[in-house]
């Protein structure tokens, strides 16, 4: 079931060798999967001259060509669902129906950003000159070096390499060590699919060596960076120095604003599933609920009824409503953010634990219990830093703009949620909320059809959307006289 890993490189599939090696583990159970090779730096210079290569032959074919080529990813990808999610499964944990909810968004990705490639529009502008016209053009700014994360390996990467082809760019994609069997799947199906060698490119291996070296590459034109912050910081002045594009789609930590008018059942149902879908380990995902005063015992409770309900363990196996985090890491974090918070006041309302009830043969998984706490002081580091885990935090207010303004106090902004009946306050909210996504009475954020990114310490440029297309063009101004 699981893919054998290996480096692609101008289309050369590359597997250990002399190289070294990293195991790749199944997280429920911390049993190896697979040993995926590290890149050289040899390995990246090819990778970049590949990338160089193939530019011209695949910027050389036409929008509508290259989008029957994404169309027909995007086909296969739903024809093999079941076969993608059991990898993702296995590797990054997640349950199998949200993994193929993942390979579902992927393959719209494909066929969207396919579409809209063909309508990569220029402008006519007037002429002040009788014997000339005045154009705008849009041209393929060149290849791209993109870095995606653990979380949502699938889509995250998959986006990438979809908008970058779809803009006739070329692209060296490094997907996380963590989790990477299914990029490995889907850059075969590219192949299968036409995609002619050297268009894309994978490396494995050792971040920070990868990152830096593509940076100095001539031959990269721009970058593409999904994760943390402090590693987008770092990258930042990286490609500042050489002065290259680079799009950031970093850290998050919502807020969500639930009036005392809004629809509790709705809010609860909807909450619950996106706070601990992929067990909270979603940028997007809400983690600060500002409750008004009148309804905020009666959602702890059933939102806290509503966690304690479900199933934690395997993703692999029917019934199971969260699988575990990615590594031990991430369990160690969860159990400081907890005390911390209760050290400041704050209650556990449910979980603050791992699961006690796994069976034996998931003990050596990473697990912990979905945590709802109440009243966390201010000082409470899970209210400033992002908890990227199973917590969700529960605080009061009684004036819509101090919630407003509570939920604009911290250095994220990628995502906000809020829940009223109200038009007015609904208006307040979205036009006052620092967010780069903004959504009312849903937790609905990312089709592939609007632009995906921060602000503030969340990140700049976009992803997705025609917004996300253009960023992998160059506007060149054309006078031409007759």
């Amino acid at each position: 079931m699981y893919p054998e890993l290996g480096l692609l490189i101008d289309g050369e599939w590359i597997s250990g060798l002399e190289r070294d090696a990293i195991v790749v583990r199944n997280p429920a159970t911390g049993a190896p999967i697979g040993e995926l090779p590290v890149a050289t730096v040899q390995d990246i210079d090819r990778a970049a001259e590949a990338a160089q290569k193939a530019f011209p032959v695949w910027r050389g074919i036409t929008a509508l060509d290259r989008g029957r080529v994404l169309a027909r990813i995007a086909t296969i990808l739903r024809e093999r669902t079941a076969e993608l999610s059991a990898i993702l499964t296995l590797e990054q944990g997640k349950p199998l129906r949200e993994a193929a909810a993942e390979i579902a968004a992927t393959a719209d990705s494909f066929e969207w950003m396919g579409e809209e490639g063909r309508r990569v529009y220029g402008r006519v502008v007037p002429s002040r000159f009788a014997d000339a016209e005045q154009l705008v053009v849009h041209e393929p700014i060149g290849p791209v070096a993109a870095f995606s994360p653990w979380n949502f390996p699938a889509i995250l990467g998959g986006r990438k390499i979809a908008a970058a082809l779809a803009a006739g760019c070329t692209i060296v994609l490094k997907p996380a060590e963590e989790a990477p069997g299914i990029l490995v799947a889907i850059a075969k199906i590219c192949e299968s699919c036409g995609v002619p060698a050297g268009v894309i490119n994978l490396l494995f291996g050792v971040p920070a060596r990868i990152s830096q070296r593509l940076i100095e590459r001539p031959e990269i034109r721009k970058l593409s960076f999904t994760g943390s912050t402090p590693v987008g910081r770092h990258l930042s002045g990286l490609a500042g120095a050489a002065l290259k594009r680079i799009t950031l789609e970093l850290g998050g930590h919502a807020p969500v604003i639930l009036c005392e008018d809004a629809d509790l059942e709705r809010a609860l149902q909807l909450g619950v599933a996106a706070k601990f879908r992929n067990a909270g380990q979603v940028c997007n995902c809400p983690t600060r609920f500002y409750v008004h005063e009148k309804v905020f015992g009666e959602f702890c409770e059933r939102f806290s009824q509503l966690a304690r309900n479900l199933v934690v363990g395997d993703g692999l196996e029917e019934g199971v409503h969260m699988g575990p985090l990615i590594h031990e890491r991430r369990v160690r974090a969860m159990r400081e953010y907890t005390e911390d918070a209760v050290a400041g006041g704050g209650e556990i309302l449910c979980g603050g634990d791992a699961p006690s009830e796994l069976a034996a043969s998931l003990q050596d998984g990473t697990f912990w219990a979905p945590t709802v706490i109440a009243l966390a002081g201010n000082e409470a580091r899970v209210l400033r830093e992002e908890p990227f885990g199973p917590l969700a935090l529960m605080q009061p207010f009684s004036d819509l703009d101090e919630a407003i303004g509570r939920a604009n106090g911290s250095d994220y902004g990628l995502a906000a949620y809020a829940f009223t009946q109200s038009l007015k306050s609904a208006r307040r909210i979205q036009e006052r909320i620092e967010a780069g996504c903004f959504s009312l009475n849903t937790f609905a954020i990312t089709p592939p059809e609007l632009p995906y990114g921060g602000v503030k310490q969340s990140g700049f440029g976009r992803e997705m959307g025609s917004e996300g297309l253009l960023e992998h063009f160059q506007t060149k101004a054309v006078i031409r006289a007759v």
